[in-house]
């Protein structure tokens, strides 16, 4: 007796959430649809969101004409693919995917609709496309490709007795790995030395920041998802261990960087949308060549210049 009763009950809110679950959806009727899948939650990405859903509703396509299904893995890869079939199975008009993995897990789930990836480095290392020029397939988007040369070259110019270089990244995230490839090579062009440490998740952080600062002068951090998730993390271990932080991109700054020249992702997420219209108003994916931040900024924090007796004018006017 007493199984029937619990048995009764779980059925009751079993029927209870259904009902919940199907009175909540939302009506799509007559708009456009549009899937966002985003990685996890961190500053950076949750800016080219911003970015991308104020630009649409400036252009036209506010909550009147467009339905946005937004997703986040919060970086739980088995999300990622159960996440990507549930905006698959919606067959929205257009896919959004924020940040390398979930652009591999919707490209996996779904090739027939249009599929526009932004906050990528390198899409052709990541897989998901070959040719940036003219995508060979149903997807193409905006990288957040930098100049990382250049970058150290600003490190360097701004730190011209540093001898050694920490670099901290995830080996698991293809752009990160494709950055520091690119800061070995110049940094051995400079004749500097370069020590590196790895980070799995943002539990790995505090410790790995906080050897690398203890072996390096300055330390280098490309835009890697799981590093920018812990900026708050890193900019203590730069503070107490006196060693400077130069970051790939401008939102970093807010939390430990000390200046770059980066980009800004709400400009991205914006630049996204404006290709993400080009689509909507018909044109084929495969003549929208693959798209470059369209600006760099130079980004300082004023407060932690002063920490290393630095001011604005010291940095190096390119």
């Amino acid at each position: 007796m007493k199984v029937k009763k619990i048995s009764f009950i779980v059925l009751m809110m079993i029927g209870f959430l259904s009902l919940a679950a199907c009175t909540n959806q939302e009506d799509t009727t007559g708009k456009i649809k549009i899937g966002i899948l985003q990685l996890l939650d961190q500053t950076a990405l949750n800016d080219v969101r911003q970015g991308f859903e104020e630009e649409l509703a400036q252009l036209g396509y506010g909550k009147e004409e467009v339905a946005i299904q937004f997703l986040n893995a919060q970086g739980d890869q088995s999300n990622l693919k159960m996440m990507a079939d549930q905006i698959k199975n919606r067959h929205n008009d257009l896919n959004i995917a924020i940040a390398t993995p979930a652009a591999q897990a919707l490209k996996k789930s779904d090739n027939q609709t249009p599929l526009l990836f932004t906050a990528i480095t390198d899409p052709v290392s990541a897989g998901l496309i070959e040719n940036l020029a003219a995508p060979e397939e149903n997807f193409t988007g905006v990288t957040d490709r930098v100049d990382v040369a250049g970058q150290i070259d600003f490190l360097h110019e701004l730190f011209p007795q540093a001898q050694t270089v920490g670099l901290l990244y995830n080996a698991a995230e293809a752009n990160s790995v494709f950055q520091i490839e690119l800061a070995r090579k110049k940094l051995a062009q400079l004749n500097l030395k370069v020590v590196e440490k790895t980070i799995a998740s943002t539990n790995d952080v505090e410790q790995a920041a906080t050897a690398l600062a203890d072996q390096s002068d300055v330390i280098y951090i490309p835009a890697d998802n799981v590093a920018a998730a812990a900026m708050p993390t890193i900019g203590k271990v730069s503070e107490k261990m006196k060693v400077p932080v130069i970051t790939a991109d401008a939102t970093m700054i807010q939390y430990a960087g000390i200046a770059t020249l980066g980009i800004n992702y709400q400009d991205l997420g914006r630049q996204t949308a404006r290709l993400a219209i080009k689509i909507l108003n018909g044109e084929k994916v495969a003549q929208l060549p693959v798209e470059d931040p369209a600006a760099v900024t130079l980004v300082y924090d004023e407060k932690r210049l002063a920490l290393f007796d630095l001011t604005v004018e010291d940095l190096p006017e390119k």
